[in-house]
């Protein structure tokens, strides 16, 4: 199906022309549905115009909220293709994925500028500042400066919706580098109708949404559900819980997407005291259930505003919700209802599938699968991991080990990947273990995820040593710091004197991962 994404755009512009459509608090750009609109024509135009992007070329955006909420899906209008990097990820994750995608052009924030600007160039990448930079260098341009020289008219640009590539973001990597994934108009636009089936009205037209969380990542499922209904758009670069609390009391803020360890300190530093907190009326948050015992305190401060959502990158979030009406417990029933991830949205499949990917009945353990157009095609330049993570049939294997009940309610126990979530964001074993042995003092090291009760999950390394030689817990977890995102680096290290291994000397992480999670009745949190 062909679609013109600037017209779909346009028309909800003219709808709500004057009403605010984005707020980049701390940049103070408050910007009109039409002033949106025209800006990001004029993005658009400057990127094909200037710099000669079309169809097929990318660009890349390394950038904060405030600025990347500027790009986000409103550029999809434009021919090019953006990949959407990660701004706590590690300077070598960055260069990677760059030269993965080699994309021409680069917006970047300028505090990163004088790192970054001799790897770029040598890249022919033409690089984008967003703040007037200090002084001239070649190849470098100040974002402003080029919209203001750029058309404000219609991008004017058809594509088939399943075929055109909006944008890239890169997982997790399963196998110490991430897979690139590739997004469809059809994956994000078909999210939203997901969201608008809900039973709940998750957004409508007097939404005031705030973004704390990246919006390269989960929180970007909520942008384009909120305008399409007249909602306005809210960022935040940092999630500062101070700041936090101002905005949401200052502009009446009265939805928000977080992890749960935001919501769990807000409460233990009192903040709900401090702050008129009281326009809140839907919070979701994700990565991992919340605390029965700590949801009871949060309805008891804010009422009953909370849902879950679950998904991934490959499966555009969210996938399943557990909606406000279900947070409400009185039964025991009702009690464990709150340790799933929800039910399917409306236009998603989910499956349980044995190893054989054989549907199994309710209640049995087995992998989730989901299918739907909210499902990503696969992974760019990746026909093998594009195979082995999707069925024939077009169902994505998350990874995760779980069962569905007889209501619909899908639990999750376990997973199939070495992978940890913590503070909300996704860390591959082999990634850390990565950077742990390339420390001259380590011969090897199995990182696991640990129980945490503010990050659900902390990442943990247990750690040998070379013969003869010496190295701290703590210059570990320091050596880590330069050459990771600083989400996955260790919470904490263990020096031992070796590790579980199988016949053929594998290291076997599950059986380290067993001593910290004894007792608990669930392998994940």
């Amino acid at each position: 199906m062909k679609i013109n994404f600037g017209r779909l755009l346009l028309q909800t512009a003219r709808l709500y022309a004057g009403k605010e459509a984005l707020v980049n608090v701390e940049r103070n750009r408050r910007l009109s549905f039409m002033e949106l609109h025209l800006l990001t024509n004029r993005i658009c135009n400057m990127m094909k115009d200037r710099f000669g992007l079309q169809e097929g070329d990318a660009y890349a955006n390394l950038l904060e909220n405030d600025n990347q909420s500027l790009f986000s899906y409103w550029v999809a209008k434009g021919e090019p293709t953006g990949l959407w990097l990660n701004y706590r990820d590690a300077f070598d994750e960055h260069i990677y994925q760059l030269d993965y995608v080699k994309p021409k052009l680069i917006f970047i924030e300028n505090e990163l500028i004088d790192k970054y600007y001799d790897s770029l160039r040598q890249r022919e990448i033409q690089i984008v500042c967003m703040d007037k930079p200090a002084g001239e260098r070649e190849g470098l341009h100040f974002f402003w400066d080029l919209v203001a020289g750029a058309k404000d008219s219609e991008a004017d640009f058809e594509y088939e919706i399943e075929d055109h590539i909006t944008h890239f973001r890169f997982t997790g990597g399963t196998t110490g580098k991430g897979k690139c994934a590739m997004y469809t108009l059809r994956n994000s636009y078909d999210a939203i109708y997901h969201l608008y089936g809900h039973p709940e009205a998750v957004v409508d037209e007097g939404t005031r949404l705030l973004h704390v969380t990246p919006v390269t990542h989960a929180s970007a499922c909520l942008i384009m559900p909120a305008y399409f209904k007249g909602g306005t758009n809210y960022t935040l670069n940092i999630p500062d819980l101070k700041k936090m609390c101002e905005v949401i009391e200052k502009e009446k803020v009265n939805t928000t997407f977080v992890v749960p360890t935001l919501l769990y300190r807000l409460v233990d530093f009192g903040l709900e005291k401090l702050f008129d907190l009281s326009s809140l009326k839907y919070i979701m948050y994700g990565a991992s259930p919340m605390s029965p015992a700590k949801l009871l305190i949060l309805q008891e401060k804010f009422g009953n505003i909370f849902a879950q959502g679950y998904g991934s990158t490959e499966a555009w979030p969210p996938v399943v919700l557990l909606g406000k009406k279900e947070h409400l417990v009185e039964s025991e029933e009702e009690k464990k209802r709150l340790s799933s991830a929800g039910r399917a949205l409306p236009g998603v499949e989910l499956i349980v599938v044995d190893e054989n990917g054989k549907e199994v009945p309710a209640g049995e353990l087995g992998e989730i699968w989901v299918r739907g157009p909210s499902v990503i095609k696969g992974y760019y330049r990746d026909p093998e991991q594009t195979a082995e993570g999707f069925s024939a049939n077009g169902f994505w294997k998350s990874g995760d080990m779980g069962y569905l009940d007889k209501k619909g309610y899908v639990y999750i126990v376990d997973r199939k990947k070495d992978m940890i979530v913590s503070g909300g964001f996704n860390v591959y074993a082999i990634e850390v273990e990565n950077a742990i042995n390339s420390h001259p003092a380590v011969q090897q090291s199995a990182v696991v995820s640990v129980p945490h009760a503010e990050w659900g999950e902390a990442v943990h390394a247990e750690v040998v040593l070379k013969e003869g030689m010496t190295a701290t817990a703590e210059e570990i977890i320091e050596f880590c710091k330069g050459k990771i995102g600083k989400y996955k680096v260790p919470k904490s290290v263990a020096l031992v004197s070796e590790l579980p291994a199988s016949s053929v000397g594998k290291v076997l992480r599950r059986r380290v991962r067993e001593k910290y999670w004894q007792g608990q009745e669930r392998q994940v949190h």
